[in-house]
């Protein structure tokens, strides 16, 4: 992608795409099978894995080769986040605007706007493209908005 920093010691495998104004920080590894698109920001540490049933070598002793393996891709949509030291599980997609905490692990799929934490890491709530927390707004069954902005959203059933 155009405008992409690139922080020091970061690996980016083949078969990776990075969209426009991607940030990764340091010591990042994304291997393939990755897709970060537009605006996402990768904070320093974090790791992306490709093989659920990863191993070295085959049953009868022998070197896996390239075709001995499945790749599980990995989706990171438009202007999310990942916080440092974070772990994504291959195969995930982690929704638009969605914001992850430092040294979390993500095994499942992220909504959009969600915020989550934690190892495995939990919903604990939505944010704002700006970056602030949403409040649930009364009397609107989940509907949030973000009390600086006034950005909304109503997240589906």
């Amino acid at each position: 992608g155009r405008n992409c920093i690139l922080g020091k010691g970061v690996y980016i495998d083949t078969g990776v795409i990075i969209g426009d104004n991607v940030k990764i920080q340091n010591y990042v590894s994304v291997y393939h099978g990755v897709i970060l698109e537009d605006g996402v920001f990768v904070g320093p540490h974090a790791c992306f894995t490709n093989d659920l049933l990863p191993r070295a070598i085959n049953p009868d002793g022998s070197v896996k080769a390239a075709d001995d393996w499945v790749l599980s891709k990995t989706l990171i949509k438009h202007g999310a986040a990942l916080g440092a030291n974070t772990t994504i599980r291959c195969g995930v997609t982690i929704g638009e605007w969605a914001m992850v905490g430092a040294g979390s692990v993500i095994t499942r799929d992220v909504p959009a706007y969600g915020l989550v934490m934690g190892n495995p890491a939990r919903l604990k709530g939505y944010m704002c493209p700006r970056g602030e927390k949403l409040a649930a707004i009364p009397g609107r069954v989940r509907t949030y908005q973000c009390p600086k902005c006034g950005f909304s959203i109503t997240i589906p059933d």
